[in-house]
């Protein structure tokens, strides 16, 4: 698995807990990387930034889901749906570096193994009008 793989999975794994807890994002790093270890500092701080990305950005990456996902309230998503479209969501918006291209389908790949049989489809269709409203805003 690929570096930058890992370290999106490991956020997402981290925002799910902060969201089911109701913990601080530093609280579920701390727990996740006490069992979950890497020595590679570069997927950590990956996995850093883009938890501590869309905790810092979370009003404005769920105004800009909820307004792009129609008939659905951010609240009846399921949880990993939710979490993986704020990861792409503050990529798609706020990482210059991460074509918009990688960002939409890592959040694929990840909506596919972590959520139900449809989750990869919805999250596609959400991200995909957000690339085309939101994130061409912020790029210009």
């Amino acid at each position: 698995m690929r570096k930058r793989t890992f370290a999106r999975e490991a956020a997402l794994k981290i925002l799910y807990a902060m969201d089911i807890a109701k913990e601080p994002a530093e609280e579920c790093s701390r727990k996740y990387w006490q069992e979950n270890d890497t020595k590679d500092e570069s997927i950590k701080e990956f996995a850093r930034s883009i938890v501590y990305g869309v905790e810092t950005n979370l009003a404005e990456v769920d105004r800009i889901i909820t307004r792009h996902a129609e008939n659905w309230q951010l609240s009846r998503m399921a949880t990993i749906d939710r979490n993986v479209l704020r990861i792409a969501t503050y990529e798609l918006l706020y990482c210059k570096e991460i074509p918009p291209k990688v960002a939409i389908n890592e959040a694929i790949e990840m909506a596919k193994k972590y959520g139900d049989k449809d989750s990869g489809k919805f999250v596609n269709g959400v991200l995909d009008k957000i690339k085309n409203t939101e994130a061409s805003k912020v790029s210009s």
